[in-house]
């Protein structure tokens, strides 16, 4: 009972790696080393604005990006005066959502495709982008989501746009974050905002709504505690598909052909603006609650209606994730706070390992290759940790520009998609 691989591309398809849950299996040796001087094979600018982790096919590496109009800070000031929390928010003037491909080998960029245009955005989260669901390559096109500024399909030898759907909107309040998944003929998506909560199947080929279902667990009656940004993992039980769908204070199980839902579990106390991405091992799935404090929940989820009581597990509320997603690998649990302390539990019952403060802040989420677990921070710091019941930091490595997307490995390299450059990380001589 684990995550299906993603079919129809080679190389890395979507976020966190073909399964989906940041466990790469690689036949070449992966650097473990590196700095601005050292195993940096080329790095490139990227344009805009984007926390989207590319996904990489043949010789192409596809990417998002927001590029926008720049307000002066009195018009910010002057737009976010009268907004709540406008502390916290940043604000764009007109955007161009648009999908880049650079050259695998080179780092050229060989392409930029238009594909929304946005007169008056609305705010975003001074930590987030308009332009940080990831993309999904599959069969030579590229899926694209900004939640309720649009999705749309893309022709990647082509660079045609095939559809575009901006039916569904949502107040995000912080702006757009939950990637989607694709499952055959249907690219699935959350929009869970402050005003709506519900899970979206698109047609591949069309675009057009297949079906639509609302979330149908009890929430805070405070809009504001209703929202989610997070991204859906579909794993088999009992042979069957079941889409793992968080959302606040519920998580969710459907039936990814119908969208009928099967399940739903309680987080047992508030969870919302959820990001982390669930991950399984067997017929246990681990899911991450995000704010206020984030609570990490392990249960069954297999089973029908309400299996809260009878399918939870175990939880822990000590150093969970906000942002980054965990890793799950023989029984080992790994996961870095938001604030840097990481950790591996015993999956089977919660129980620490160890927990170390590795520094740093983290959004990105970390990937397993080779024995070893990548931790990127937003401050350009890579620690790079065995994969063990005993900590062991095998290498710390610092480059210049800070991380808010994942890591992507190919063919024994590693690509960084950093705030403002594109790397890719390779030992020197190594094919």
């Amino acid at each position: 009972m684990t995550a299906p691989q993603l079919k129809g591309a080679e190389g890395w398809p979507e976020w966190r790696g073909s399964n989906g849950q940041g466990i790469v299996v690689s036949t070449k040796p992966i650097p473990v080393s590196w700095s601005e001087t050292s195993n940096v094979e080329w790095k490139t600018s990227v344009p805009g604005e984007g926390h989207s982790t590319p996904v990489v096919a043949e010789n192409e590496i596809w990417l998002t990006s927001a590029i926008s109009q720049q307000l002066t800070i009195d018009e910010q000031k002057e737009r976010l005066s009268k907004l709540k929390n406008a502390k916290t928010l940043s604000l764009a003037g007109k955007l161009n959502l648009v999908a880049m491909c650079f050259d695998k080998v080179t780092g050229k960029q060989l392409a930029e495709v238009q594909l929304f245009k946005v007169d008056n955005p609305l705010p975003k989260h001074s930590l987030n982008s308009y332009a940080s669901p990831s993309p999904i390559l599959a069969d030579g096109v590229l899926y694209c989501n900004f939640g309720s500024y649009g999705t749309t399909a893309i022709n990647t030898a082509s660079r045609e746009v095939l559809w575009r759907n901006a039916e569904i909107v949502v107040d995000h309040a912080n702006g757009p974050g939950s990637t989607p998944v694709l499952w055959k003929d249907k690219l699935i998506c959350h929009f869970d905002g402050m005003d709506l909560q519900s899970i979206v199947a698109f047609d591949i080929k069309t675009g057009k709504i297949i079906w639509n279902t609302p979330r149908s667990g009890k929430m805070n009656d405070n809009p504001d505690l209703k929202k989610a940004y997070g991204t859906p993992l579909i794993a088999m039980a009992h042979g069957k598909p079941v889409v793992i769908s968080p959302a606040a204070d519920w998580v969710y199980g459907y039936d990814p052909e119908t969208g009928k839902e099967l399940w739903k579990l309680n987080y047992g106390k508030l969870g919302f603006s959820t990001v982390p991405r669930p991950v399984v091992l067997g017929d246990i799935a681990f899911v991450c609650t995000s704010f206020t404090k984030s609570r990490l929940v392990a249960f069954d989820y297999t089973g029908s209606g309400d299996i809260t009581e009878k399918n939870t597990k175990w939880f822990s509320d000590s150093q969970i994730p906000q942002k980054p997603s965990p890793i799950v690998v023989d029984n080992r649990l790994y996961f870095v706070s938001d604030n840097g302390v990481a950790s591996c539990l015993n999956a089977e019952d919660g129980k620490e390992y160890w927990r170390e403060r590795i520094d740093g802040n983290y959004s990105a989420s970390p990937i397993l290759v080779n024995g070893m677990i990548y931790f990127l921070s937003q401050e350009g710091t890579a620690r790079v940790v065995r994969d063990s019941g005993t900590y062991e930091v095998v290498a710390t490595n610092k480059l210049d520009d800070g991380f808010m997307a994942s890591p992507v490995v190919v063919d024994g390299a590693l690509y960084l998609r950093g705030l403002k450059n594109l790397y890719k990380i390779q030992t020197k001589g190594a094919e």
